[in-house]
This record gives C-alpha cells, sequence and structure tokens, in this order.
C-alpha cells in the first residue's frame, strides 16, 4: 500500500524535498541524482512486476519443486524464462522515461555545460539567437534523439509479441 501511495504524489510535490536532500548530500552538479533515484525501483514498475508475478500459476513452482528443484532454479528456469516479456516492457519504460527527461538534468545538472544532455541541448538550440536559422539543425538534432527511442521500441514491441505469444507454449 505505501508503494502504490507513493504513485498518488504528483512529482511537483517531491522535487523540492528531492532537490534539498541531494544538495545537502553534495552530490547536486553530479550525475547521481539522476540514475540513484530510481535505485530500488518505480512504483509503477514495482507494481507491474507484482501483478505480473501473481498471475504466474503456482503449480509450475509446485512441479518444479517437485521434480527436486531448489528455489534459484525455480526462479531461474520457470520464473524468468515467464518474465521475458514484462522485463521487456519494463526496460522499455524505463528507458524511455529516462532518455526523455527534461527536467532532472536541468535541476540537478545546473549551469555545467560540460553535464548537459541532449535534450537540454536541444532546448538551449532553440532558445540561441538566431534561432530560426537554426531549425534545419534542430530537426537533425530532434531526429538523431528520437531515433534510439524508436529502435529500442520496434525491437521490443517485436520481442514483447513473440514473448506474449510463446510463453503459453513452453512447457
Amino acid at each position: 500500500m505505501l508503494v502504490l501511495a507513493t504513485m498518488m504524489l504528483p512529482g511537483a510535490v517531491t522535487m523540492i524535498p528531492t532537490f534539498l536532500i541531494w544538495n545537502a548530500l553534495g552530490q547536486v552538479g553530479t550525475l547521481t541524482p539522476l540514475w540513484a533515484g530510481n535505485l530500488f525501483g518505480s512504483a509503477f514498475y514495482i507494481f507491474l512486476l507484482r501483478q505480473f508475478f501473481r498471475s504466474i500459476p503456482y503449480e509450475l513452482s509446485d512441479a518444479a519443486r517437485i521434480d527436486g528443484a531448489n528455489d534459484f532454479r525455480i526462479w531461474w528456469s520457470v520464473v524468468m524464462p515467464l518474465s521475458k516479456p514484462v522485463l521487456a516492457t519494463v526496460g522499455i519504460f524505463a528507458f524511455q522515461s529516462t532518455w526523455d527527461d527534461f527536467l532532472g538534468p536541468l535541476i540537478y545538472m545546473g549551469q555545467n555545460p560540460d553535464m548537459r544532455t541532449l535534450s537540454i541541448g536541444l532546448y538551449q538550440l532553440r532558445n540561441t539567437p538566431g534561432g530560426d536559422n537554426l531549425m534545419p539543425y534542430l530537426m537533425a538534432a530532434s531526429m538523431v534523439m528520437m531515433l534510439p527511442i524508436l529502435l529500442i521500441f520496434g525491437f521490443g514491441q517485436r520481442y514483447l509479441v513473440r514473448g506474449v505469444t510463446m510463453s503459453g507454449l513452453k512447457g
């Protein structure tokens, strides 16, 4: 219930306290706040994985236990092959949200031009003087930034569909 309650808080409510914590730890201006904030998982991903694991029938693990498998073997040989679609979904969502993040790097990187991410670079390119003349470059850079998301989604979608259809056939 506590994990689900964190989903009900908007990001704007926790933005200032989170910044103050990272500032007190001396990590503002480093990459640590960008990755360490989600080190223990996002509430949405935890809920998604929990619901998927609850849908796996207990009979599968009971049958493996009767065959002599220990807990690790059951996890590795039974649960993990069935979990590929949900893990791919979480991976795609996590990559997309991190890649498209604008506010996090803007807050935690400050004015350091060496720590600029692509989204901040595109924003600054758009707001440079004479930005009308830079529009072709802005569109090309936007396409370059969009390309990894399109590729990962394309490969991930094919993998998800295959994983979902084949998971019922594996025995």
